[in-house]
């Protein structure tokens, strides 16, 4: 693959990119990084917010920036570790976990599907994208 093609590709990805997020974004009401932070955090429960910041793969600035915003909206509830007060554990509202199964309650009867892909090739992308980011 010459230059050219490596930059159209790149191009299509973050194009793609802004659309997608836009859309899920618009059909949940929540930034996809919020959205996977929520999700991580109901899954595996109350958490630091270096562990979030590793997960996600963000920088810690933007993992405080977004963790303020679900606070503020009481999604998520931060407290210091009285052990050690330099690390601030996180945990996911039943507010959160409400929305959370309200978004998946939704998607499920609309079957709404964003992508113009079938599932397969949904797996496929996810798979060639976890790559790429490895």
């Amino acid at each position: 693959m010459n230059l050219r093609d490596t930059s159209k590709l790149l191009y299509q990805l973050k194009l793609a990119n802004q659309k997608m997020t836009t859309l899920f974004e618009q059909d949940t009401g929540f930034s996809i990084t919020r959205y996977e932070l929520m999700l991580f955090l109901r899954e595996s429960g109350p958490c630091s917010q270096t562990v979030l910041q590793t997960q996600l793969q963000i920088d810690s600035a933007a993992v405080t920036r977004h963790l303020k915003i679900l606070e503020e909206e009481q999604y998520v509830t931060r407290e210091r570790n009285q052990d050690n007060q330099r690390e601030v554990f996180v945990k996911v509202t039943e507010k959160a976990k409400s929305a959370l199964a309200h978004c998946e309650a939704e998607h499920e009867r609309a079957q709404a599907n964003p992508f113009p892909l079938s599932e397969t090739e949904e797996r496929t992308l996810l798979a060639l994208l976890t790559k790429l980011v490895k």
